[in-house]
């Protein structure tokens, strides 16, 4: 599969790459096969109360009121697929023992198909315990064999893979180091590349697989760190400028078309060729409950790529997916419905101007800098994401002010526009580097900018500055006036006029 098609025509139409929730729906529910290749682990969630020490030792006394079981490592990533309405099969190597069990029957719970995983007498089955009390984790101990399977387990995972594999839509690789990907199967799967459909990889050491090429890797900050040979500097921003700085080392050491670093509270990272760097913005969560979020952002990243979609919706999607587990504790799980449901709420997204005025006020006491622009916004494509992108990483907020239907109509014609202005504004409140849209009447936003005082006013496009009619009420009140730089050929007009051809949008992701 080519991750860097553009989107079909009818896509297009509705949005281009925007989430909706009619998109969103029609892509959960297209039941793409999935194979997941990985290191499957049992995670065992103990919560009770503390409100002792032991006799013994200053050690804590929990007492359990409640036991828990959740397939974790590439077994969660799983049923994040499963959840979001991929068909599912699971390839990995566990032990014929009561962990082992208990992890297949969990899998089956969640729709997961486990007829291709291999079950070896050698082996213990990985599991990952942890003491909860309250809120808090308090201890995490683990259990298993996390050593490479010997020939006989290797021959057998490979013969599984291969029977998995039929008619897949996409492969995920998750390499934990937890025993079940050793050297023989990465072997294996190096002469099986040419046969393979789409390859996401999530592995600890994405270098390992660097000559398998994979479509997609995921690393996390540390990973790489690890990769490049050295620390990531504090902070999204120098981060995002660092790694967009290194993309060609990090390209280099995975092997990958496309490298997705995840940053936490700070977001991910989206590097691909020679495109702009897109970020994602996260909404933070507490420590203790971020576990498996990562697993979530492989999961969506993979089924928007199956479906179709181009890459930059594809990681926005993604990033929706892992917020929402972010926010819960244990080893949790989005679903589609979830994800329609969040998606949904932006279709009421735009703020009246005076409510606006009020969480802009917010956002400056607090020393919030505000970035605002404006623009029809009819079929959001690339080169709108990466101009909204970057305009983001000027300031903390983002504001976007849509012009209405009769604004577009003067404007560009009467057959536009082409999305209505609620659809409009739905599409871009889905993006995460968009804090808050609004709407507007007039022809340019001037009285707007004389309410709100934003702190840099930036358009995107072949404009100087002198061109703007904004730019004197922006200056009056010493803001600044910023004009990013223009992506050919990806106007709107350009787009409807393919598409209005039959041709499509012939547009790179």
């Amino acid at each position: 599969m080519d991750i860097s098609a553009g989107m079909p025509p009818d896509e297009v139409g509705r949005g281009g790459e925007g989430i909706t929730p009619e998109l969103a729906r029609g892509l959960f529910r297209a039941g793409s096969r999935v194979v997941v290749l990985g290191d499957a682990i049992l995670d065992v969630w103990l919560s009770g109360r503390c409100d002792r020490l032991c006799r013994e030792a200053p050690a804590p006394v929990v007492d359990v009121r409640q036991r828990s079981y959740a397939p974790g490592g590439a077994a969660n990533t799983a049923v994040n697929l499963a959840a979001l309405g991929a068909r599912v099969s699971m390839v990995t190597a566990v032990g014929d023992d009561a962990t082992g069990r208990r992890l297949c029957a969990e899998l089956r719970n969640r729709g997961v198909g486990t007829d291709h995983v291999a079950v070896s007498g050698g082996r213990a089955t990985v599991s990952k315990r942890r003491i909860v009390a309250g809120d808090q984790l308090l201890l995490r101990f683990d259990d298993g064999d996390t050593g490479d399977g010997d020939d006989v387990e290797a021959a057998r995972l490979v013969e599984t893979l291969r029977a998995a594999l039929a008619d897949a839509d996409a492969l995920v690789v998750c390499d934990y180091a937890n025993g079940a990907l050793g050297p023989r199967v990465a072997e294996a799967l190096r002469g099986l590349r040419s046969e393979l459909p789409l390859l996401v990889l999530d592995a600890h050491d994405p270098g390992r697989w660097r000559a398998l090429r994979p479509d997609l890797v995921t690393p996390n900050a540390a990973e790489a760190a690890e990769l490049l040979g050295t620390d990531l500097p504090d902070g999204g921003d120098a981060r995002v400028e660092f790694l967009d700085r290194h993309r060609d080392r990090l390209a280099e050491a995975t092997g990958a078309a496309a490298v997705a670093v995840t940053l936490d509270r700070d977001g991910a990272v989206l590097l691909t060729g020679s495109q702009p760097v897109h970020r994602t913005w996260a909404r933070p969560a507490p420590e203790n409950y971020t576990s498996g979020a990562g697993d979530t952002f492989v999961a969506a990243a993979t089924v928007a790529l199956a479906g179709g979609l181009p890459i930059t919706t594809a990681v926005e999607l993604a990033q929706a997916a892992a917020d929402i587990v972010v926010h819960r504790p244990g080893t949790a799980v989005c679903t589609a419905a979830e994800l329609e449901q969040r998606f949904g709420t932006y279709s009421s997204a735009a703020l009246d101007h005076d409510h606006l005025a009020g969480v802009v006020a917010e956002h400056r006491a607090a020393g919030r800098r505000v970035v605002f622009t404006n623009g029809c916004f009819d079929v959001l494509h690339r080169g709108h994401v990466a101009y909204l992108n970057e305009a983001k990483r000027l300031g903390d907020v983002l504001i976007v002010a849509v012009n209405a239907d009769e604004s577009v109509r003067r404007i560009k014609g009467p057959d536009r526009p082409v999305n209505t202005v609620r659809d409009r504004a739905a599409v871009l409140a889905a993006l995460s580097c968009v804090d808050h849209v609004t709407v507007f009447t007039e022809d340019t936003p001037v009285e707007l900018l004389r309410g709100l005082r934003p702190d840099i006013y930036v358009k995107g496009g072949d404009y100087t500055p002198e061109m703007l009619t904004e730019a004197p009420v922006v200056r009056s009140y010493g803001g600044q006036v910023r004009v990013l730089g223009y992506v050919p050929d990806h106007s709107t007009s350009a787009v409807i006029e393919r598409i209005r051809a039959g041709a499509g949008t012939g547009e790179p992701a």
